[in-house]
């Protein structure tokens, strides 16, 4: 199975990094990917920065892994209740090139916040969302107060009620 992850942030010291690649590390034969959306940032989406671009090679990239891929995880940094705008400006390019961003992958997302919402509300916005753009959401899971669930230097939750969701919710893309 190829596995496609990434942090929906652009965050160098991305808590949601660190939980998308912990997730990532719990399938034993996959070959996983780990995308940094850093590597896709583009002008700030518009229709008439669409017009002078037409169709931005990064964003064609940021497509074709996912259209090499088997399955996607997702974990989401949320800014104010809503996306990071590095995420929804990529996102944004993409769904402009094919509306079915996601290509019918079986997917799980993930949040996490150190404060104890965990960001579900991005959470709750991006699983809604994605059936409208051809994702397969097999289930969510939200990791309230990073921090407190997560040791950082063993890279693993630590709350055993969590991880056990987070793994019932990855095995669901097996």
């Amino acid at each position: 199975m190829k596995l496609l992850a990434f942090a929906a942030t652009s965050s160098s010291k991305s808590i949601n990094k660190q939980l998308v690649t912990y997730a990532s590390q719990q399938f034993e034969n996959a070959e996983v990917e780990i995308l940094d959306i850093n590597d896709y940032e583009l002008p700030l989406f518009s229709e008439d920065k669409e017009i002078e671009l037409g169709k931005p090679e990064l964003a064609q990239q940021f497509l074709q892994k996912i259209a090499q891929s088997d399955s996607v995880i997702i974990s989401f940094a949320e800014h104010n209740g809503s996306y990071t705008v590095a995420y929804k400006n990529i996102f944004d390019w993409a769904s402009r090139i094919n509306p079915k961003v996601f290509q019918n992958k079986p997917m799980v997302m993930l949040s996490t916040s150190p404060g104890p919402g965990g960001a579900a509300s991005v959470l709750a916005a991006a699983t809604n969302s994605a059936p409208y753009f051809d994702g397969d959401v097999k289930a969510s899971v939200s990791v309230p107060s990073f921090y407190d669930n997560f040791d950082i230097e063993q890279s693993r939750i630590t709350n055993d009620e969590i991880n056990k969701e987070l793994l019932n919710a990855l095995n669901k893309l097996m």
